[in-house]
């Protein structure tokens, strides 16, 4: 314990606490460094800080012990070089798209995307004047036709939100690369453990941190992780000016969170399973969308792709339309009527009248979204009672 000076009055005492190092041990926990100033002793350490992504911590908004452990923890997981640490997942997808992006500039997209993405590329195109084109996401041709001379970004999911699509990862990040184009992925709903995009060609992958890899819907927070250190500097120091930065304790909460990430995907995985197989034999369902069904478009692609399951989520269309769709959601028990996903609890949704709102029949027709979809982000429930639930739910709903 380091002595203080015995003349310092008790209200800089009060300030200044006895540091306690830690040696010959180390805690299995993640400490949690909650301040947010770091004082020194060099002159020119201070002022190298200011544009060292990986330097001496200076203030909270440019990094912090607890944050950068996370972010070295989800790189680790996704195969990078270096992460950065969002106060949400819109603010790492932000990060990303507002510090690669200049007005003119032209984004490659695929049209079945989380609402809040496709609203941000929405006003980066009325706003700013980046021209967007929107595929399928399942084929190379289809992208390499839509390239023009001012394309930067290709911006895909594993497995879009909420018609569970799976991207052909490999054959669209090879096109972009050839015509040095970055791609980016949002690997939010497969997670490291299923799919790790960086290894099929992309080059960034952003995650919303509140869904899985926090894991208990206590945390608000995103990460985006680059392939190499020279594309994360970059994003930094845009995003260091942008301030949505992460706070210590969402760090630690999601560290603590990934420790049963393993656990968790593997039972979210089996139970979206085995209600997607009990959903398409039910007469008020017209389809199921999840990828382990031999029914879906990219079952095999999915096969492929997605290593130790197909993930958690699931939509289906009930076959009474907007109205169903809605007393739907509103009749489940054990599940809850709410947005996000990823935690242990099984969720329902209505899209076209809540998270993708913003669009209209057209858009929401070509995102393969129906009046009727249901979302079902499925939690680790026993599923017997889960099916239970979703069942008289769908004979109230007629």
């Amino acid at each position: 314990m380091t002595s203080l000076p015995r003349d310092w009055h008790p209200e800089s005492r009060a300030v200044h606490p006895p540091v306690v190092p830690v040696t010959g041990s180390r805690p299995l926990g993640v400490p949690i460094h909650q301040g947010h100033v770091f004082a020194f002793d060099d002159p020119d350490a201070l002022a190298g800080a200011f544009a060292d992504p990986t330097g001496a911590f200076l203030y909270g908004r440019l990094g912090n012990p607890t944050v950068r452990t996370l972010e070295q923890a989800v790189a680790e997981l996704e195969g990078g070089a270096a992460a950065l640490a969002a106060a949400s997942g819109m603010g790492a997808i932000n990060s990303v798209l507002l510090g690669l992006l200049r007005s003119g500039d032209h984004v490659i997209a695929q049209r079945s995307l989380y609402g809040g993405t496709m609203a941000m590329l929405g006003d980066l195109a009325e706003r700013w004047g980046v021209e967007i084109t929107y595929v399928g996401g399942d084929d190379a041709e289809e992208v390499r036709a839509a390239l023009r001379p001012r394309t930067r970004l290709l911006y895909l999911e594993t497995v879009s939100n909420p018609m569970t699509r799976i991207s052909d990862l490999p054959a669209l990040t090879a096109v972009a690369r050839e015509a040095g184009v970055i791609s980016v992925v949002d690997n939010t709903f497969a997670t490291p453990l299923l799919c790790r995009p960086l290894e099929h060609g992309a080059d960034v992958v952003v995650h919303s941190a509140t869904k899985y890899l926090g894991g208990h819907s206590d945390v608000l927070g995103g990460v985006a992780v680059f392939a190499s250190a020279e594309l994360h500097a970059k994003v930094w120091h845009h995003a260091c000016e942008l301030g949505a930065s992460a706070d210590p304790f969402t760090a630690w909460l999601t560290l603590r969170g990934l420790q049963t990430l393993a656990l968790r995907v593997r039972r979210h995985c089996d139970n979206a399973l085995a209600l997607a197989t009990r959903l398409a034999a039910h007469p008020a369902v017209a389809a199921v969308h999840y990828p382990g069904l031999p029914t879906h478009p990219d079952h095999a692609l999915a096969g492929r792709l997605l290593d130790g399951g197909y993930g958690g989520i699931l939509a289906f269309e009930h076959v009474g339309g907007r109205a169903a769709g809605q007393a739907f959601a509103g009749a489940v028990r054990l599940a809850s009527l709410a947005p996000s996903l990823g935690g242990v609890h099984t969720l329902v949704i209505h899209p076209a009248s809540t998270s993708h709102r913003q669009l209209d029949d057209a858009q929401l027709h070509a995102a393969g979204i129906g009046a009727g979809t249901i979302r079902v982000t499925v939690g680790i429930e026993h599923p017997d009672d889960l099916w239970a639930d979703l069942e008289q739910a769908l004979g109230q709903s007629g």
